[in-house]
C-alpha cells in the first residue's frame, strides 16, 4: 500500500510507515569563496530542512538525513564491547562523529561546509553531488572522475557478483 510518496506496511491491525529517501543522480556545483555549496533541490526535499554531513570513504564527504544519521548511530552504539577494546568503534567515533556537521540550507538552498570538511574531501571550487541511495556524498569533481575513471566492467561485475544481484 502506498500513500503520499511514503511505503506503509500492514502490521496486524495497524499501519506502519517507512518513508525512506532515495537519492540518486549526480549534480555537479561550485563552492564559493566562503565556503557554501548549492545542494541539489532534489536532495534537499528527501535530506529535510537540517541533515548531517560528515567524513566518508574514498575521500568524499558523506550527507545523510536525520533518519539515516539516528540509524548510523544506532548501529555504531550497538557494536560489541570487544570491539570498542580493539578500538574499531573509537576510530570510527573519531572518523564519522567527531568531524560530523549539523547543516540547514539557507533559502538559496546553500549550506556552509565547514573547512575541516572541505580540507579532508579535498573540496576547493567544483564539486559533485552524487546519490548513493539512502544517502548523498559530496566529492571534488576531479576526484569524482578519477574515482569513476577506475571502473572497469569487471569490477562492477565483481561487485554485482559479491551483492548477489
Amino acid at each position: 500500500m502506498e500513500a503520499s510518496g511514503g511505503k506503509f506496511h500492514k502490521v496486524g491491525n495497524t499501519v506502519e510507515s517507512h518513508v525512506t529517501a532515495m537519492l540518486i543522480g549526480e549534480y555537479q556545483h561550485t563552492i564559493d569563496p566562503k565556503g557554501r555549496v548549492i545542494v541539489p533541490s532534489k536532495f534537499r526535499e528527501d535530506l529535510g530542512e537540517l541533515f548531517y554531513v560528515t567524513k566518508g570513504l574514498d575521500g568524499c564527504l558523506f550527507v545523510l538525513s536525520p533518519v539515516e544519521w539516528d540509524k548510523l548511530q544506532e548501529k555504531v552504539m550497538a557494536m560489541p564491547i570487544n570491539m570498542i577494546r580493539e578500538g574499531k568503534v573509537h576510530q570510527l567515533d573519531n572518523v564519522i562523529f567527531s568531524g560530523a556537521a549539523e547543516v540547514e540550507p539557507d533559502k538559496q538552498g546553500r549550506i556552509l561546509l565547514p573547512q575541516h570538511l572541505r580540507e579532508y574531501a579535498g573540496l576547493t571550487k567544483d564539486v559533485a553531488f552524487v546519490g548513493a541511495s539512502r544517502r548523498a556524498e559530496l566529492w571534488d569533481a576531479a576526484r569524482w572522475r578519477a574515482f569513476n575513471a577506475e571502473l572497469t566492467e569487471d569490477k562492477i561485475a565483481e561487485a554485482m557478483d559479491e551483492l548477489e544481484l
